[in-house]
């Protein structure tokens, strides 16, 4: 009997001794927060990269906005246009609402209030102002973008501003003055 748990003891010390397999135990620690870390990086790049093309669309629309050469002057076809140089959003123009609104110059009030998003959730849009202004005043432009994260783990590692339905809100704004 004494023998018998002698052996047991001793190969219980020469498995627990063993090194074959310890290199697999290493990956299934380590792939997880590897895999997390590569999916935020890349969901990181994205959003970057979505924020940089949605100032560079507003940018580039400013101009005509400046100029008084948006035709037709809506604001349908600002966020058109605005759609159509961001490139790279899925579903923009149901995604994206344009604000324009005057500054005033003798006491420079901004909006108090956030940058209105798109509520997906409604059919209709929340009403944000849009006036195109007179000569010579201060516009200010503000877009914002809802849209849906690259990755469903996204909400977990990045602590971004979310709405209801999930989207993240990425944001723009922009200054001129209308030319005479």
């Amino acid at each position: 009997m004494l023998r018998a748990g002698a052996a047991i003891i001793k190969s219980l010390k020469r498995a627990f001794t063993r090194e074959d397999g310890s290199a697999t135990i290493e990956f299934v620690i380590l792939f997880p927060a590897i895999m997390t870390l590569f999916f935020s990086a890349f969901e990181v790049a994205i959003y970057l990269t979505r924020s940089v093309m949605l100032d560079r669309a507003v940018d580039l629309n400013v101009r005509l906005l400046r100029l008084g050469t948006l035709e037709p002057a809506t604001q349908e076809e600002l966020k058109r246009r605005i759609c159509e140089d961001a490139l790279i959003f899925k579903g923009c123009p149901n995604s994206v609402l344009v604000e324009l609104r005057e500054i005033s110059t003798e006491n420079w009030d901004l909006p108090d209030t956030g940058i209105t998003c798109v509520d997906r959730d409604e059919e209709i849009q929340p009403a944000v102002e849009f006036n195109f202004g007179k000569r010579n005043e201060v516009m200010l432009v503000r877009a914002c973008a809802v849209l849906d994260p690259f990755f469903g783990t996204t909400p977990f590692v990045m602590d971004l501003p979310q709405d209801a339905s999930g989207g993240h809100m990425i944001t723009a704004m922009s200054t001129f003055v209308n030319e005479p």
